[in-house]
């Protein structure tokens, strides 16, 4: 059973809770899931203790939502339609779209006018909307964008409100419904930029050390990952991952970059260390801090190989935090 205590370590809720109960950290609302006389309730719970959106819980891959900048989504259990709770509890944006984003920045990509086919709900509780569009609002429910794509490379925290189109190769501009244009940084031009100005240019042990997390974390022969300080890592590895990344630099060498999450297996997410790249429910806060990753592959006498070089977007720019390499590059050093 889950129950919370206060910073000072005085229980406030007794252990009563357990199922789909999300809040790893209890800030201002949380979904809880609770078994009165063998019946299992769900709810969201406020700190006041108000009780809202009974059997209402929003559920993807099993997992309830999480509170989002004091926001929190339900799922409306009579229509299927989705909107949002504030952090007291009250209804903030009416169950009246398809699905929303959580918030980001204040901003919400909204999916509304589509057709529900209740036969294709999946295994993901991903709930089968076809047809609609997408729009981008803000927390008060105010239609920014009427046509607004979603993109895991769009960075909503980057935005800027212009008079006209931005001219920076590195941002996205979308005419608002008032006339404006709302510019956002595009994660994968910003990191291709970054990796072949700050990167591939100046491929030295030095500047690579500057540009590594505090640590990066290795594959390695023992077949588990291998926390190393950085400058253990650029002092043992450099030799190695140099040719391998200045390769990118060959037209003939076969890549592709990713947009990922970090993953809290690897990096603990309770830890001083990660805790601001996930959320109170330990999932990555990959809308503002995402995982770049770069695969390069071989084919080696009709084997595929790959080594794997994975960048995290920190408020200090990019970081090599973790590398994966082939056996053979490996024992190279």
């Amino acid at each position: 059973m889950i129950g919370f205590k206060d910073s000072a370590g005085k229980v406030r809720i007794a252990p009563k809770f357990s199922g789909l109960t999300s809040g790893g950290k209890f800030n201002n609302i949380i979904a809880v899931t609770e078994s009165t006389n063998s019946k299992w309730s769900s709810y969201y719970l406020t700190k006041s203790g108000k009780r809202v959106g009974k059997e209402q819980l929003y559920v993807f891959d099993n997992t309830p939502d999480c509170e989002s900048e004091g926001f929190i989504r339900f799922r409306d259990s009579a229509t299927h339609k989705v909107g949002m709770f504030n952090a007291n509890g009250d209804v903030a944006i009416p169950a009246e779209y398809n699905n929303l984003t959580p918030v980001a920045n204040g901003l919400i990509i909204a999916q509304s006018g589509g057709t529900f086919d209740a036969s294709r709900i999946d295994e993901h509780n991903q709930y089968p909307w076809t047809g609609g569009k997408e729009v981008l609002i803000n927390r008060h429910n105010k239609l920014l964008i009427n046509d607004f794509k979603y993109d895991e490379d769009l960075n909503l925290y980057s935005l800027i409100i212009l008079k006209k189109p931005s001219n920076d190769s590195l941002r996205e501009s979308f005419k608002a419904v008032n006339g404006e244009y709302y510019s956002f940084i595009n994660f994968d031009r910003e990191f291709k930029s970054w990796l072949k100005d700050s990167l591939l240019n100046n491929l030295t042990p030095g500047n690579l050390l500057k540009l590594c997390d505090d640590s990066v974390y290795n594959w390695g022969n023992s077949e588990q990952w291998e926390k190393k300080i950085k400058e253990e890592f650029i002092d043992h590895k450099f030799s190695v991952i140099r040719p391998l990344l200045l390769n990118l630099n060959n037209p003939a060498c076969k890549y592709q970059v990713f947009t990922d999450s970090l993953n809290p297996f690897i990096f603990d997410y309770n830890s001083k260390a990660f805790e601001k790249y996930f959320d109170d429910c330990g999932a990555a806060l990959y809308r503002k801090y995402p995982l770049k990753k770069i695969v390069i592959t071989y084919h080696i006498n009709g084997d595929i190989q790959q080594d794997h070089f994975d960048f995290l977007r920190t408020d200090e720019g990019y970081k090599l935090i973790a590398v994966s390499l082939r056996s053979n590059a490996i024992n190279s050093n």
